[in-house]
């Protein structure tokens, strides 16, 4: 038996449970490795009329909002190509709207091989309806055996439709992926019951294979401007009249929070006490050309909006550098900021789970630390120091 290829979580859990609330249409969790229902998978499915050949290639769909591309598509596109060279197979990536060529061409840079390319003056703008139509049409006629997704607001309703249309299973809100080789089964694996297991998703019936994945959980691969591969424009015949919504105009958010692109973030837990100790962190992040972020308690508490929430239930970023401040660190906030390139923990308690995860830490009132940081930023920017974020320097602790 083959290892799943790139490596997906082994617990018990993953072994023995099934989260069927967060799959559809046939999705189950995985058997345990080398028992008798996994190594007869292939030739059972065969028996019972469901031949899954004639679907080929890992897709990933590239969201866009005018002409500008999630992030986490090309997330996506630099694990899909490691499951695709597992399995042998091209990666394909699925681009849709208006005016879009150029995501196309981006796409192949990103590691595409093929682009399906549905450009359509009716697609300028997302819709539930138009989207899924468009998308689900390409899966028909081109059969991909796995389809992944960005888990966003757009990328989750888009999903679960498709996923509706095609009739086939939805693994929802993945943090980890793999793919089991001999089965060429997708592993989607996602925190479960707070944070204290993993559950794996499989789709062992349906075709192709679906999931929705988090923003900021895998790194961005480097786009290669030299890189070949092929762009397929796809027909696309839908007409306004026949779409029951209208986009007016979007408006977005004032003061909408970048977690997932910031290059520094500095977040508060229990210990900064109350909104006081969050306008003290505020002012920090001011001062490192730093984003604020808060932990699941915090946010809970009232003490800041949830678009600051890192962790399980709200954002997992990858910055440079994440101070956390007042932060105790149990495993549904680490799974949000474990993979940051410099952690730095302030906490009065010396047994708090976040310096076993921490790169440096300091043991102390983050209300006696934290000015003094403050101090020191505006005291190196006041001499000329570069006013670039400091997690954009590697050795910015």
């Amino acid at each position: 038996m083959s290892e799943p290829v790139p490596a997906a979580p082994k617990t018990k859990a993953t072994a023995r449970r099934a989260t069927a609330a967060t799959a559809r249409n046939g999705a189950s969790a995985p058997p345990a490795q080398g028992s008798p229902e996994q190594t007869t998978m292939t030739e059972r499915l065969a028996e019972e009329g469901r031949d899954f050949s004639d679907h080929k290639g890992v897709w990933v769909y590239i969201q866009q909002r005018d002409g500008v591309a999630a992030p986490v598509g090309w997330q996506l596109l630099g694990q899909a190509t490691q499951m695709a060279k597992a399995l042998g197979v091209e990666t394909g990536a699925v681009v849709v709207g208006h005016d879009v060529r150029h995501l196309a061409e981006q796409a192949i840079q990103y590691g595409a091989d093929i682009v399906y390319l549905v450009d359509a003056p009716v697609l300028r703008q997302y819709r539930t309806h138009s989207y899924a139509l468009a998308v689900a049409e390409v899966i028909r006629r081109h059969k991909p055996e796995i389809v992944l997704y960005g888990s966003t607001n757009d990328g989750r309703d888009l999903a679960g439709a498709v996923a509706t249309i095609v009739k086939t299973g939805l693994a929802a809100d993945a943090t980890q992926l793999g793919v089991e080789v001999e089965t060429r089964l997708l592993q989607a694996s996602r925190p479960d019951f707070g944070g204290k297991l993993m559950s794996t998703i499989l789709c062992k019936q349906h075709r192709p294979q679906m999931a929705t994945c988090r923003p900021g959980v895998f790194e961005t691969p480097k786009p290669d401007p030299k890189r070949k591969g092929h762009i397929v424009e796809e027909p696309f015949d839908l007409r306004e009249e026949d779409i029951p919504t209208r986009v007016e105009a979007f408006i977005p958010e004032k003061s909408q929070v970048d977690l997932a692109s910031a290059k520094a973030i500095v977040s508060g837990g229990r210990g900064m006490g109350g909104p006081e100790g969050f306008a003290l962190l505020e002012e920090l992040a001011e001062a490192l050309g730093a984003t604020m972020g808060a932990s699941r308690v915090a946010v809970n508490a009232g003490w800041v909006s949830y678009e600051h929430q890192v962790g399980q239930t709200g954002q997992t970023v990858r910055p440079k550098l994440y101070i956390a401040c007042g932060i105790s660190g149990q495993i549904q906030h680490q799974v949000g900021m474990q993979d940051a390139d410099i952690i730095v923990a302030i906490n009065r308690d010396p047994n708090a789970p976040i310096f076993k995860l921490a790169t440096y830490g300091l043991v102390g009132d983050v209300f006696e630390i934290a000015p003094a940081l403050i101090r020191r930023a505006r005291e190196l920017r006041a001499k000329g120091a570069e006013r670039e974020p400091v997690g954009a320097r590697k050795n910015g602790a």
